[in-house]
């Protein structure tokens, strides 16, 4: 019989384990999950989680105070020891004390809070800037102190969204064209959108920026390690509001530097190709540059030129007359004279220079030349 009841003992032992184990089995499969904020690499996301973590333990000891309080009386002073309830009404001294106290843990916390939400909002002296454009569904970044920008998409491919292939490491967080900037540089974004609202938010980095048609709105980091970081638009701006990830890119200076050299060489072949259609406006603006670094010595910011010397290009019949004349002359120069060939200029600055003269001072034209027009003349 005692063999019997060690048995059965024993038997209820292993199904205890056995239930233990089934309610532990989902904490230990979720283990390796991450519950917490991201690891913050900015002064600002370290102050904010260590706000957030402060808050969190007044919370804790004012539930654990309050219930502690709460359970200990109903179990002390409940009917079956026999306790009769106190009758007393509008105690004084209570009532301070429950008035007193909340507003001191409320000081308490917001003198962090306060310095966290003025240092966030601190945007001067920044070592660079950034213009941020929310579209549906993608960014824009314009690096206005470097003169160029970029659009950033969703590269994630469409067969992962299906379901056709396996979903990658960073489904629906992977762009084509990432923010990049350089580590330990304060970095002033401006934040603006061209239709609805949207919001820029890399938790990394602790910032969250609601970005609103028609008016734009400034923050600021200052990424203190190199790395990727990805975030999202926090603002429900529709259908496609899911495929809106953000990626930024944080170089060493050197690497950064390196990037930037990339990218304003490909503005730069950009703008030379002369397949490229001009508008007027634009190719006057390049003129009068081009102008004023090659042809103003001898014509004259005026375009009267110099008497006896240098021919006056303000109603000049030749850059009234037909196109193909001046754009000869330019390419080719004219012996005997001191008109050189400018033929070292690339095939857009010599459209842009043709096109300024043809409608600037007392010329107006209205014709604007294309560089595909000087480069089929080269030939």
């Amino acid at each position: 019989m005692v063999r019997n009841q060690a048995k059965e003992r024993a038997g209820r032992r292993r199904v205890g384990m056995a239930g233990i184990a089934a309610l532990l089995s989902p904490g230990i499969a979720l283990a390796a999950r991450e519950w917490n904020l991201q690891p913050p690499v900015t002064t600002i996301a370290q102050q904010q989680n260590d706000l957030h973590v402060f808050i969190f333990w007044i919370c804790v000891v004012i539930f654990i105070a309050v219930f502690g309080v709460m359970f200990y009386s109903i179990f002390r002073h409940r009917k079956s020891v026999g306790h009769v309830p106190a009758q007393f009404h509008e105690n004084t001294l209570v009532e301070i004390v429950w008035t007193v106290v909340p507003f001191l843990i409320l000081l308490f916390m917001a003198f962090p809070a306060t310095k966290t939400i003025l240092a966030m909002k601190d945007t001067s002296a920044p070592d660079m800037t950034v213009k941020i454009t929310g579209y549906q569904w993608k960014w824009g970044y314009d690096y206005l102190q470097d003169g160029f920008g970029f659009y950033s998409s969703l590269k994630t491919p469409l067969a992962q969204i299906e379901n056709r292939e396996p979903k990658g490491e960073n489904y629906l967080l992977e762009v084509d064209n990432p923010l990049v900037v350089p580590v330990d540089a304060k970095v002033r974004l401006l934040i603006t959108a061209d239709d609805v609202i949207h919001a820029w938010w890399v938790p990394a980095f602790g910032v969250k920026q609601d970005a609103i048609p028609g008016f734009v709105r400034d923050t600021w980091f200052k990424a203190e390690k190199p790395g990727v970081y990805r975030g999202q638009c926090a603002e429900l701006c529709g259908k496609e509001h899911g495929f809106m990830p953000i990626v930024v890119e944080v170089k060493t200076k050197a690497e950064y530097a390196t990037w930037v050299a990339a990218q304003k060489a490909k503005v730069a072949a950009a703008a030379d190709d002369p397949a490229k259609v001009w508008d007027l406006r634009d190719l006057v603006a390049r003129g009068e540059k081009v102008y004023a670094a090659n042809c103003v010595a001898c014509h004259q910011a005026s375009g009267k030129g110099v008497a006896g010397a240098f021919p006056a290009l303000d109603g000049s019949k030749v850059v009234n007359g037909p196109v193909a004349e001046q754009r000869a002359l330019v390419l080719n120069g004219k012996q005997g004279t001191a008109m050189a060939s400018f033929r070292q200029l690339s095939d857009t600055d010599i459209a842009a220079v043709i096109t300024y003269t043809r409608n600037s001072w007392g010329n107006k034209t209205g014709e604007a030349e294309q560089p595909a027009a000087v480069l089929a003349a080269r030939k």
